[in-house]
């Protein structure tokens, strides 16, 4: 692939992308595995105490998905149980990955090829641990497709709406001198707002995972595409 940098005086140098939904299609494993979890727990699935969790971890995507725990399980002996069903979601949703069931989400590789060649920094963010973000990019083969990729645990624990993980991208390469130059892109109202309380200057929402337009407008997105695949193409627009 031809290099063509950006001669921008202001270019959009730093890009933040979301991994499942965003760039990683999984075929609804997270919800698959928050079953298998909250069924360790004594939740039946079809119960209603199970659709009303659902509809949380529905509704929170993009969250840290320890965090999710801890609101399902507030109470006595939460803390306790939020770590007992994280890691058996962890350990679930990693099981789902080894059996084959993520891909790449159509022209993902090409969008993050693309920005690459064209000087910029693409960095990878996921709401899960670091021992499933890494089995996620064993089995699709990108393990040196970018130069950092994070989860909450690498910015301090709290994970999106919180802007940490793309300020701690910022931080950590230093490929832009104004955070008002990250471009973020996500499929959840989640990812939206993280980008906005980063003060990132696109917050681009994707169609291809959790949350429609509206959603995706309602938190913050100042462009929804159909993919990732066109982001290449809307950060060109915004910078001519």
């Amino acid at each position: 692939m031809t290099s063509t940098t950006s001669t921008t005086a202001n270019p959009y140098n730093l890009v933040v992308l979301d991994m499942a939904g965003t760039t990683v299609a999984d075929g609804g494993l997270v919800e698959q595995a928050f079953s298998a979890a909250a069924q360790r727990l004594g939740v039946r699935p079809g119960s209603d105490e199970h659709a009303r969790q659902l509809a949380y971890v529905r509704a929170t995507m993009g969250e840290s998905k320890i965090s999710v725990f801890r609101h399902l399980f507030a109470g006595e002996g939460g803390e306790e149980k939020a770590r007992y069903a994280n890691t058996a979601f962890e350990e679930a949703y990693g099981e789902l990955v080894d059996g084959g069931r993520v891909a790449p989400l159509p022209g993902a590789r090409e969008a993050v090829e693309r920005l690459t060649a064209e000087g910029r920094t693409v960095v990878l963010t996921t709401g899960f641990a670091r021992t499933t973000q890494d089995a996620i990019l064993t089995a699709l083969g990108w393990q040196d497709l970018v130069p950092l990729t994070l989860c909450p645990a690498d910015a301090g624990g709290r994970g999106r709406p919180y802007p940490d993980m793309v300020l701690a991208a910022f931080l950590r390469t230093g490929a832009v001198a104004d955070v008002r130059r990250t471009v973020v892109a996500g499929d959840t109202s989640y990812d939206m707002l993280g980008g906005v309380r980063s003060a990132a200057g696109i917050v681009a929402g994707v169609l291809t995972g959790a949350h429609d337009q509206d959603q995706l407008t309602r938190h913050g997105a100042t462009h929804v595409l159909g993919s990732v695949a066109e982001l290449p193409d809307l950060i060109a627009r915004a910078e001519a």
